[in-house]
């Protein structure tokens, strides 16, 4: 049941660390003895001992308190991790655990590596992205299923919203606006009466639900601005585009910034290898019986079928190879820019509607402060003021380049880091969080309680193909009752239509005629199954005489039994290619982590139920301050992943590199909980991370 605690407070005896380790871990007593304090929920959020303001408001005493935010143990206490979600406490004050949830399911697939950094924190917050974060196609693609999920939805709904407003179908509102506007325009107030309204909807909050209220995303049709059926059949969900069903709060949206990115890709790679339909010969059998290698790639497998006919090879095309390394070449920048408009929404996004236990009013009143100057002006400027000042800056532009190059020198040498001073991170929004820094303060808050939270819940289970419930507040259309119900369910007319042609489906796909492409899958999937197979069993034998890339192999597609529940003190994993336990030890005078052959109570993996047979078992044991790098690793290369995943249907448990200040690696293989070790690392210490 949640709520019980962990044995995992004793500093560990371990007979097997070189002596010069030993003597790290004696001098880094000292060197960590400040940073300790952040693992003590008493000590003052204002005190100037936290290194940066997420660990200072992560051991602050909150008004609102969670079950995670009240330390009532030595020991860790377990909030539900590997529990049911109905029996999960609520963790954090003022936010819902499923928002909480689905803050880390992102900010899992945002993070892979990180960095601490001593730099000094323009804006007081940590987990920035580094200048020189490097690219990876993976990381290109989280970043604009972030833009999607973020920006994208955010301009949907904000479209939907004039689709209201112009339809006419809420006439109160809508003749509100309209004199409002007739008003302002009469008395040549349209701009102040702008600012004014923006100010208004930021400083108090209560005006958003009366002048915009909320609806669905799925349920108003972008056109009339009416309500319509939503693309999915069904309302499982008022987030998302489609309205598709979600067990989870958040996981519709989720899927859909994942088939975004996915049909851009399909998309591409039809532009690349000339698809083009409508030349293809009428009722062509063998066109039909092979697959769309484009719907392959949509599906994951790493199929690639080409025709080289008519086309130049590599070796006599010389643009082939420069132009591909401009491209790769620009995706750095452009990955950035991605990023970069992503985080400055979730920032505007939390200064507006700020999460506990960031600070409330003060955002939004500096934000108010910044519009309330273009009020004051716009009432004393005319247009004919207006337009001297446009032309005139204008003109000065594009004439004093020579004084604008001068004074851009100035400041460069006089003040080095102006253009970063000048960013709305550092400026107008400084101390306002994106969503993975919001998210490291709440996990920071949990370590901080000896509560770590537990992780989102996931199961193999779809999701519930019925309607997610309305309230009052949730639908604020001018519609009938019948109209929307009527939306929100799936039509059974057409639900009967959609079985009568899977039905079909089925008996036709019975056929050998139209099993032709299933048929040559089938085989390539076996085939490359038994491979695998073959691969992974080699790699045993491989890994008994020494082979290091074989012992990382070993465990990387863990069987049904070997999936047991872990956390948030062990969590199984390999090391060297040995079975064992990931331990973290917060409760000791300095937290560590260590890998065992054992688990920390003593038990598992071949070794005698005594807790000193698990002190013994130690082979090597790291101060978690003294960690400087944790990178994410694959169990398998990216392709191998893939084609495993396909052939097996399996999923591969990756690894953990931890970099200490020495330079020494520590690589852990085939953990099957590797985001959740990976979270409680980066939020126990006192480091200010850099996100690369």
């Amino acid at each position: 049941m949640p709520g019980y605690v962990f044995r995992d407070g004793q500093p560990i005896p371990d007979s097997e660390l070189k002596e010069q380790q030993d003597g790290q871990l004696a001098a880094s007593r000292v060197s960590t003895s400040a940073s300790s304090a952040m693992n003590t929920p008493t000590s003052s959020a204002t005190d100037g001992d936290h290194p940066t303001d997420s660990h200072a408001l992560a051991n602050a005493d909150h008004g609102e308190k969670g079950a995670a935010q009240v330390n009532e143990h030595e020991t860790i206490k377990n909030l539900g991790w590997n529990e049911h979600p109905t029996k999960v406490p609520d963790l954090v004050g003022g936010l819902e655990n499923e928002e909480l949830w689905a803050l880390i399911r992102r900010y899992n697939k945002q993070l892979y590596h990180v960095k601490a950094t001593t730099a000094p924190l323009l804006g007081g917050l940590d987990l920035n992205i580094a200048d020189e974060d490097e690219f990876s196609p993976d990381k290109l693609r989280a970043n604009v299923e972030r833009l999607y999920m973020t920006v994208i939805i955010g301009l949907m709904g904000f479209g939907k919203h004039i689709a209201r407003l112009r339809s006419w179908r809420e006439p109160r509102r809508t003749g509100a606006f309209a004199a409002v506007y007739v008003v302002a325009w009469i008395l040549n107030l349209l701009i102040p009466t702008f600012f004014t309204i923006v100010i208004v909807l930021i400083v108090y909050p209560p005006s958003r639900p009366i002048l915009f209220p909320p609806a669905p995303l799925a349920l108003v049709d972008s056109s009339t601005g009416g309500v319509q059926s939503p693309k999915a059949g069904v309302l499982g969900s008022h987030d998302s585009a489609t309205g598709a069903p979600e067990k989870h709060k958040g996981e519709a949206v989720e899927q859909e910034a994942s088939n975004f990115v996915t049909g851009i890709g399909s998309i591409a790679l039809s532009s690349a290898t000339g698809k083009h339909e409508q030349g293809d010969p009428d009722n062509d059998p063998l066109n039909k019986s092979v697959p769309d290698p484009t719907r392959l790639a949509m599906g994951g497998a790493d199929a690639k079928a080409s025709a080289q006919g008519g086309i130049p090879s590599e070796h006599h095309d010389k643009t082939k190879q420069p132009m591909e390394d401009a491209m790769w070449g620009k995706m750095r920048p452009v990955m950035h820019v991605i990023g970069d408009i992503s985080d400055g929404w979730e920032r505007f996004a939390n200064a507006l509607s700020p999460t506990a236990p960031f600070p409330k009013e003060r955002p939004r009143l500096i934000l108010a402060g910044v519009l309330l100057p273009g009020v004051l002006v716009s009432l004393l400027t005319t247009s004919a003021m207006f337009m001297k000042v446009t032309t005139f800056g204008v003109g000065a532009g594009f004439f004093s380049d020579p004084l604008i190059w001068r004074g851009l020198d100035w400041l460069n040498r006089t003040y080095p880091d102006w253009q970063k001073l000048l960013e709305i991170r550092n400026s107008i929004l400084k101390g306002v969080p994106t969503n993975a820094q919001l998210t490291i303060t709440l996990l920071r808050i949990g370590e901080a309680n000896k509560a770590p939270l537990p992780p989102p819940p996931s199961s193999d289970e779809p999701p519930p193909n019925r309607p997610k419930a309305l309230h009052g507040d949730d639908v604020a259309l001018d519609a009938s009752h019948e109209e929307i119900q009527a939306a929100i369910h799936e039509d059974p007319a057409e639900k009967e239509a959609a079985e009568a042609a899977a039905a079909t489906a089925a008996e036709a796909g019975g056929t050998p005629k139209h099993r032709h492409g299933q048929h040559i899958l089938n085989f390539f999937k076996g085939t490359t199954r038994t491979g695998v197979e073959t691969k992974l069993g080699v790699d045993k034998v491989r890994a008994k005489v020494g082979s290091t890339h074989a012992k990382n192999h070993l465990g990387v597609l863990p069987k049904a039994e070997e999936m047991v529940p872990q956390g948030p003190v062990d969590f199984k994993g390999r090391y060297k290619g040995h079975k064992g336990w990931i331990n973290l030890s917060t409760a000791a005078t300095i937290p560590c982590v260590s890998w065992s052959k054992a688990s920390s109570d003593g038990t598992g993996l071949g070794v005698e139920h005594t807790i000193d047979r698990h002190e013994q078992h130690v082979a090597f044991k790291v101060p978690i301050q003294d960690i400087k790098e944790l990178k994410k690793v694959g169990g398998l290369g990216w392709k191998a992943k893939i084609v495993v995943g396909w052939a097996t249907g399996k999923t591969v448990a990756d690894g953990l590199e931890i970099v200490d200040k020495g330079g020494d690696v520590w690589k852990l293989t085939a953990i099957q909980d590797r985001d959740e070790l990976f979270n409680r690392l980066i939020a126990i210490g006192g480091q200010k991370w850099e996100s690369w």
